[in-house]
Order: C-alpha cells, then structure tokens, then sequence
C-alpha cells in the first residue's frame, strides 16, 4: 500500500497508517485533504483517538482541547474536541465545551503529526501549529496517546 487512499484507513492499523502518511508526498496529502474524502481521513483519525488513549499516563488531567484543522475546501477548517475526563478520552465532532487549550494546524501537519511523523514543538517554533491556551497541555499531549511511529 503505497499511495494515500483514505478509503483504505479503516482497513488498516495506526502503523500502517503512519508508514502510509510518511510515504505520501505532501503535496498529494494536500490534494487528497482539500478534497471530497477530507471528512473520512478526519473521521478515521479522530474516531481512533479514544482507542489510542493512555489513561495510564493521564494521571488526573481533565482538559478539553479543540483541534481546528484548517485548509477545507470551501476556505474554513473543522474543529474537533477531545475531553479528557476521569481516565478517558472522548471525540466530539461539534465542538461543546470551552477548550483548555486549542490547536490550529494544516491538513498535511495534522496528519504528520497524529502519524508520529513531526516533531509538535518545532511545528509550534516554526508557525506551523499555534497553540492557544494551556501550553503545558500542549507540549505533553502527545504523551497522552500512544502514536504510531513508522
């Protein structure tokens, strides 16, 4: 599986997942994220989230983040929210709850990102992820989870 077809997400596991997001050029990642499957890709990674949660590592964190992925294909962007509350993670698709911290990013970071595939904090360093809110949230979310790397 070497090109970056959504309709293959649900059939595979968060590694080839992550192999399939660091073999993909960015350029066809865009392409493929400004396009009619953008809902699905979003939709596979969000709903796994809960899945991938290491309550183990959460301790008593309750935090509600917004994840605001820019680049749709009419100009605006799709927030998502994660709740961490009481040892579990939640996804809401509409945004509910004032967040703790919010994320902004482009398709192609969101993706290397989810994929273990970028380094978060450089993104933040270099503008490609703004972060607003609880910035010691953001810079230990990535511990809350158990990413894949390729």
């Amino acid at each position: 599986m070497t090109d970056f077809d959504p309709a293959t997400f649900a059939n595979v596991g968060p590694k080839e997942f992550a192999q399939l997001v660091k073999s993909t050029p960015d350029d066809k990642i865009a392409q493929v994220m400004s396009g009619d499957l953008r809902g699905k890709v979003l939709g596979e990674v969000f709903g796994r989230m809960p899945s991938l949660f290491r309550a183990d590592r959460a301790g008593s964190t309750n935090a509600v983040i917004h994840w605001i992925i820019t680049g749709r294909p009419d100009g605006g962007s799709d927030t998502y929210e994660v709740v961490i509350a009481d040892g579990k993670c939640d996804v809401n698709e509409t945004p509910q709850h004032d967040p703790k911290l919010s994320l902004t990013m482009g398709p192609v970071e969101f993706l290397k990102i989810v994929s273990g595939g970028a380094n978060p904090v450089m993104m933040f360093m270099t503008g490609k992820l703004k972060a607003k809110g609880d910035l010691g949230l953001a810079a230990n979310i990535a511990n809350l989870f158990d990413i894949p790397k390729a």
